[in-house]
């Protein structure tokens, strides 16, 4: 990824399930980013929203349908279980 991409989120959760969430993209070839934005508020002096909405992932738009197909079969295993 490079400054000049445009990023898209494709998930919004905890910590630990946007860095698996992050693992999974990356085994099928799209790179994510991952904002911890709990961790950013902290840093900065203050804490902003909570541990379970806390984490966002992020791609590059030519990657964004591909991810939210990965993304969404998580989602719907994850709600099954």
């Amino acid at each position: 990824m490079t400054e000049q991409d445009d990023l898209k989120n494709v998930f919004t959760g905890s910590n630990v399930d946007a860095n698996f969430v992050k693992s999974m993209l990356e085994e099928s070839g799209i790179g994510a980013l991952v904002r911890n934005t709990l961790r950013e508020s902290l840093v900065a002096g203050w804490v902003s929203g909570a541990p379970e909405d806390s984490s966002r992932v992020f791609v590059t738009e030519n990657h964004y349908d591909k991810a939210m197909e990965i993304v969404s079969k998580y989602l719907d295993s994850s709600d099954k279980s």
